[in-house]
């Protein structure tokens, strides 16, 4: 039985470890192909960037070789996944039976897909990655989606649908700078969910569910 990739799920590095842990061994047998953010290790490259001025190179691989660390960690800890270190892995690993966990460092030097910028985290990554497998794109993090601004700012508003053109405008969100271009270039969707709540990223990726009584945002790409 072959199973197809259906979805990319870019589970955060702010939901590592017990809460990436969790829904990583949640999403056996869903066609869900994983990749993990950078979390606190990336913020730390980035923290040492703002004291020491490093390059844009070493700043953009280093940070996704710490993507690599934590999607190394959350793979020793649950059984049904493996690593994937290609496209054509991320396939045959589903195709097996497991989850696919994607070890994207050396496949994104190879394809060469980005500016080395901070603006392309692994939000942008995941969205490229979801392009190339025809699979739908989910941005799982801790917060219940994208606001108005920050969650806990007075006046702040939760948005449940937002175009990408219109998110363009926004100076800071709970997804990357470079996502909503992507986005639009490749003409898809996307959905940011609160990934402390396993469940609710398991209703949106279920097609015979279309009721959904929480929070989450649908971006549209189209």
């Amino acid at each position: 039985m072959i199973i197809i990739i259906k979805q990319v799920v870019k589970i955060g590095g702010s939901l590592f470890p017990n809460y990436a842990i969790t829904l990583a061994d949640k999403l056996k047998g869903t066609g869900s192909c994983i990749i993990l953010g950078g979390g606190e290790f990336a913020n730390l490259i980035r923290k040492y960037d703002d004291e020491m001025n490093f390059s844009d190179e070493i700043n953009h691989w280093t940070a996704i070789d710490c993507m690599d660390i934590i999607a190394k960690l959350v793979n020793d800890k649950v059984d049904s996944t493996r690593l994937a270190f290609s496209i054509d892995e991320v396939n045959d690993i589903s195709d097996e039976g497991f989850t696919p966990i994607f070890i994207v460092s050396e496949f994104l030097k190879s394809e060469d897909p980005f500016e080395c910028s901070w603006d392309v985290t692994s939000d942008s990554i995941a969205a490229y990655v979801a392009h190339l497998l025809n699979a739908n794109l989910f941005i799982v993090t801790n917060v219940n989606g994208i606001y108005t601004q920050e969650p806990k700012e007075p006046g702040s508003a939760f948005i449940s649908k937002i175009d990408a053109k219109t998110l363009l405008t926004f100076q800071e969100s709970s997804i990357d700078v470079m996502l909503p271009s992507l986005l639009l270039e490749f003409g898809t969707d996307c959905y940011v969910v609160n990934g402390k709540f396993p469940e609710r990223v398991l209703s949106l990726i279920d097609d015979n569910k279309n009721d959904y009584n929480f929070e989450y945002t649908q971006i549209i790409g189209d």
